[in-house]
């Protein structure tokens, strides 16, 4: 702007030719001394512009332009105005401001909102439970994918506005609703006005379990949450299963076995009765300690099917926990049905199991107890099923007895006697008596086999018969067999250098996994020869694990002690014992010596043993000789020794010293 001499104002723009390469500049001024300067933003070259390069001219001059005009219109108009105008039209401006920024935060807010509802709907729509919000009237105001998804809906059916009714009648139409839709949708708003909450199961497509909660909203409507809880109700059900059912054989546990006897007992007829069988695995420690816990866990299995197979379909088995089962037996009208029960279980356990490459053999004793006969209290009715089994074991196992009145006095002395054992064993009052083994050919005796005595301080004499089950129950039977061995070896060092002594080994001694160990052990602290000690075992060692029992016998004969198999013929494969194994000595069964004179087969079944012997280099010894007719006899089938009472009863240890030393005298005159 340029002002002549009079003072008048003259606008008006300075330009000029510009350099190529630079960019165009104009500089304009405004009414108020105010410069605008206006830049194309654009290099010109040194030709001729572009139609797009004027374009990008032209504009900014056209926009300078339009400044300039309002400028100086404002320029003139404001000059005119008075002082009044002028404070008018600046609060104008500050409205036109102030409506700028409203306007500019309302587009902010606008867009925040719908930022936030984008991310809800985000939220909503991967929550893994279905969400439906209805208002007061039912209708739908929110749904998200996962419910649509989870009954398989059409998202043009379960949007907003859509009622309760339409839904549900939706997915009665897709099949995941099969109930009246009137009655249901009218039963959940009643409720929900009423400020209750309301939780339904239902069924998805697929057999999905789906739990649907409604909950009732303070400002009206409601807000229903659906959730798949599918695997949630399969753990659940996996836990009341653990809770109720043996892990290792499935069968029902302690818990739910006294649950369906109390439902058993509850239910039975006029003039029915039922049983319970309470059932042990005869020597399952002996399995488990000769085989390991895995083969026993797989024997335990094995007898739970079979016990299966036993049962009529309202029986009920069950495993109470170690070897021991149970068996609910209802609707029987007679003893006989049980005892018909008892002889098919023990058929089905006594069949060989294969278990682990093992062939295992077992056997079970059973007690039972019959309601409403041996009580309507559940706990005693188990209490006597239980005495009726400590009676089976008292037998001799591997039978049944069914519960008696007399029974629990029986259990109670057994216990007794327990006690009194573990003190006798403590006290030392126990005796090794000795009963000699006499050769046929030279009538010398040749061993003596040791024998256990319990001379109890008011009772007199205890026959072995009646402790020495007690002992294998309770696992005394390691430390009466340990004792024995470790006296017998050291009253033998005293005696004749002809003569042996022989110790009886149990089955549970045989699978302790220390046997070789306790014997070298007692040979060295006694000094006694090993092959002056004799072992006798019975088939039963044998029978339940042949390998593990052949290594523990090979572990033995390195050790240069003897060999003896006892009670022989009383097994199931003595024969194969035989050729697996070179034994000593075989023992045979006083049940043949016995009827050998009769009309019976013994003498032939003792010939047989007596030449098998011969011809494997083994000695007999034939138990139980009474009469001076079984000896002749033996001495013509050539048998090579005799044991009994018709040469001397077991003695104590006193005794038999003093008729050894009375023997060899007088082998010594004979001579």
């Amino acid at each position: 702007m340029m002002q002549s001499a009079t003072g008048a104002r003259h606008y008006g723009c300075v330009s000029g030719r510009v350099p190529d390469g630079w960019p165009l500049r104009r500089i304009i001024r405004v009414p108020g001394n105010i410069k605008v300067t206006i830049d194309s933003g654009h290099q010109l070259p040194g030709g001729p512009a572009s139609p797009a390069d004027r374009a990008g001219i032209v504009r900014p001059i056209a926009f300078g332009c339009v400044l300039l005009a309002a400028a100086v219109s404002a320029d003139i108009a404001i000059s005119a105005w008075s002082l009044r105008e002028h404070i008018l039209f600046a609060l104008v401006g500050v409205l036109g401001i102030l409506v700028g920024l409203l306007l500019r935060r309302h587009r902010l807010t606008d867009q925040r909102l719908a930022a936030e509802r984008r991310q809800l709907a985000i939220a909503i729509n991967n929550i893994p439970q279905g969400l439906v919000l209805y208002d007061a009237s039912a209708r739908i105001i929110i749904c998200n994918q996962p419910y649509i998804e989870m009954f398989g809906l059409s998202p043009e059916v379960v949007k907003p506005g859509c009622t309760m009714q339409r839904l549900i009648a939706h997915r009665k139409e897709t099949g995941s609703f099969d109930g009246d839709v009137d009655a249901f949708c009218n039963a959940i708003i009643h409720k929900v006005a009423l400020g209750k909450a309301t939780r339904q199961l239902t069924e998805a497509p697929g057999g999905r379990a789906i739990e649907i909660i409604n909950r009732p909203l303070k400002a009206g409507g409601w807000v229903a949450t659906i959730e798949d809880i599918t695997e949630r109700t399969r753990a659940d059900e996996k836990i009341a299963h653990l809770a109720h059912y043996d892990a290792l054989t499935d069968l029902p546990n302690r818990v739910l076995f006294r649950e369906r006897l109390e439902q058993a007992m509850k239910a039975a007829r006029p003039g029915e009765q039922l049983a319970v069988l309470y059932i042990d695995i005869d020597e399952f420690k002996s399995v488990n300690d000769a085989l390991g816990h895995p083969v026993g866990d797989e024997l335990l299995m094995g007898v739970a099917d079979r016990l299966r197979g036993c049962l009529n379909t309202s029986d009920v088995a069950a495993r109470l926990g170690g070897d021991e089962f149970a068996v609910i037996q209802t609707a029987i009208r007679s003893q006989s049905e049980t005892t018909e029960l008892v002889d098919k279980i023990h058929s089905a356990i006594r069949h060989p199991f294969e278990c682990a490459g093992n062939l295992i053999t077992t056997d079970a004793s059973i007690g039972i107890a019959l309601a409403a006969g041996d009580g309507l209290d559940l706990d005693q009715l188990l209490r006597n099923a239980d005495l009726a089994l400590y009676g089976a074991k008292g037998d001799g196992r591997r039978t049944y007895r069914f519960f008696e009145a007399g029974m629990d006095a029986r259990a109670k002395a057994r216990r007794s006697l327990e006690l009194e054992l573990r003190q006798a064993i403590s006290d030392g009052s126990l005796e090794a008596w000795y009963q000699p083994v006499v050769n046929l050919e030279n009538n010398r005796i040749s061993s003596c086999e040791a024998l256990l005595r319990w001379r109890h301080p008011e009772r007199g004499m205890i026959s072995p018969a009646e402790f020495i089950p007690i002992a294998e129950e309770t696992g005394l039977i390691n430390q009466l067999g340990l004792w024995v061995l470790n006296t017998a070896c050291a009253e033998a060092v005293n005696r004749p250098d002809e003569v042996r002594v022989a110790v009886n080994v149990s089955p549970i001694q045989f699978r302790s996994q220390t046997l070789a160990l306790n014997v070298a052990a007692a040979l060295a602290a006694s000094g006694l020869s090993a092959d002056r000690l004799e072992l006798e075992i019975t088939e039963a060692v044998l029978i339940r694990d042949d390998e593990a029992a052949l290594e523990v016998l090979h572990q033995l004969r390195k050790l240069g002690v003897r060999i003896a198999l006892d009670d022989f013929g009383t097994g199931y494969s003595s024969l194969s014992y035989l050729q697996r194994f070179p034994f000593d000595k075989i023992k045979i069964d006083r049940s043949f010596i016995r009827d050998m004179s009769g009309a019976g087969a013994s003498s032939s079944i003792v010939q047989a043993v007596v030449n098998i012997a011969a011809a494997s280099d083994m000695t007999t010894t034939a138990e139980g000789v009474e009469t001076e007719q079984q000896r002749n006899w033996l001495v013509i089938l050539g048998c090579t020794e005799m044991q009994g009472f018709l040469f001397s009863p077991a003695i104590p240890a006193v005794e038999i010293r003093r008729l050894l030393l009375s023997h060899r005298g007088k082998a010594v005159s004979a001579a």
